[in-house]
């Protein structure tokens, strides 16, 4: 069906509005800046981050049904006030010297327009590339991983030149204007929609296109054996990246002597590898499935954990490290295009929210885990065991989900088979 909209343009709007609210991850820059200019503690104005992320999660879900009923547009406008807004209202918090005010802004305002925002393109993007779903999910989630490498710089020197407040002021009108000019272009397919070529190819036979398992609406999807097999495999996923995440440096000096600069570096370039796996993993996946995808990734962490405890090679160590953050980003970009897999595109944006929720759940259990093991015995070690059977239930639920997909794939085969043997015996 023709449309006048380009596809690509539209994918790249989704990635206008994730480069925003993905400058969320920046947010270390200015810790030390507003304690020294504000008095406040770096534990008090952690406090703004943690509600941010918290709320990103859960407003995921609570929007998800407001982006099905309003469409991308709608939603990715109401991201950029509450985004936007909140990131000024930071800046406006610290000019009168209020953390109530900042909390309220930067952590509750941004972190609902960071779940709004989160979402809002995704479930359009699945339907503007169903031949490539993968690739399509994973270039908008790619540019939520490489937000913070495109903020952290930028607000680093405008503090440095203008102070945090204006800094505040000028990311937030600049947020602002890039999700809105994403928005302002963002719509969705038309009914039935299909690239250029792709109808003579599935006519011909050149290209075969599976079929969703089911075109379920959120109620229903979460009624389901596989949507709790995907939350949990989720849950456990995003656990174990956050996990790393929160403790590389001092892990990879304690554990194989890494340097405070060295640690430093590990750090950045777990960035690039959580951005980049975002895109690679989701475009692997349309070729090997999705499926395949997760088990790959709960094998590479499983044989990672198992692994780092006795490595001391410095540069073996940060290769898993690096491999376990890549299958973190990886998670997140898989997940839309495996619930229209599964669930179909009918109610995407919501079911999507409800997944995100183990986003949320899970930055406080990986975190809470390494911090309370550490604590109790001093070491890093028992915190791979135990992150080695979380993963291992995971893998048996991949393997589960797969089986389950198989099967009801093998009975639709067979109702084809039996609706064309009818339509022989009746011509």
């Amino acid at each position: 069906m023709k449309t006048n909209k380009n596809r690509w343009l539209i994918a790249l709007s989704a990635i206008a509005i994730q480069l925003s609210i993905g400058a969320a991850y920046a947010y270390s820059v200015y810790t030390k800046p507003i304690s020294e200019t504000m008095g406040w503690s770096p534990t008090e104005i952690t406090y703004a981050f943690t509600i941010m992320m918290a709320l990103g999660g859960i407003s995921a879900a609570f929007f998800g049904g407001f982006v099905e009923k309003n469409g991308p547009r709608k939603s990715a406008m109401v991201a950029a006030f509450l985004f936007g807004l909140g990131q000024a209202g930071a800046g406006f918090a610290t000019q009168i010297d209020s953390l109530v005010l900042f909390l309220l802004t930067y952590g509750f305002m941004s972190g609902m327009g960071l779940g709004v925002g989160y979402i809002a393109p995704i479930s359009t993007l699945v339907k503007w590339f169903p031949d490539r779903r993968g690739l399509a999910t994973g270039m908008a989630v790619m540019g939520f991983g490489a937000g913070a490498l495109i903020t952290a710089p930028v607000a680093a020197s405008l503090i440095a030149s203008v102070g945090v407040t204006t800094t505040f002021y000028i990311l937030g009108i600049s947020y602002f204007i890039l999700i809105s000019l994403g928005a302002s272009y963002i719509a969705p397919p038309p009914e039935g929609f299909m690239p250029k070529g792709m109808e003579a190819d599935l006519a011909s036979g050149k290209k075969v296109m599976k079929k969703d398992l089911a075109q379920l609406t959120a109620r229903q999807a979460v009624k389901t054996r596989r949507f709790w097999m995907l939350w949990t495999m989720m849950l456990i996923n995003v656990s174990a990246g956050i996990m790393i995440i929160s403790v590389a440096s001092p892990m990879a000096q304690e554990l194989v002597g890494l340097t405070a600069a060295g640690a430093a570096t590990l750090v950045g370039i777990m960035g690039i590898f959580n951005g980049g796996g975002r895109l690679g993993w989701a475009a692997i996946s349309d070729y090997i499935g999705r499926p395949t995808v997760f088990m790959m990734f709960f094998i590479i962490q499983i044989v990672a954990f198992v692994m780092l405890p006795g490595i001391t090679n410095v540069i073996i160590f940060q290769v898993f490290i690096l491999l376990i953050v890549s299958c973190y980003g990886g998670g997140f970009s898989n997940l839309p295009a495996f619930i229209g897999d599964m669930f179909g595109t009918r109610q995407l944006g919501a079911i999507h929210g409800y997944l995100l929720t183990t986003w949320s759940l899970g930055g406080i259990i990986g975190p809470a885990i390494v911090s309370q093991v550490y604590a109790a015995t001093n070491s890093y070690v028992p915190v791979f065991y135990i992150f080695i059977g979380l993963i291992s239930v995971a893998l048996v639920l991949s393997i589960l989900i797969r089986m389950d997909i198989r099967r009801v794939e093998r009975n639709y085969e067979n109702d084809d088979k039996v609706q064309a043997t009818q339509q022989a015996v009746s011509s």
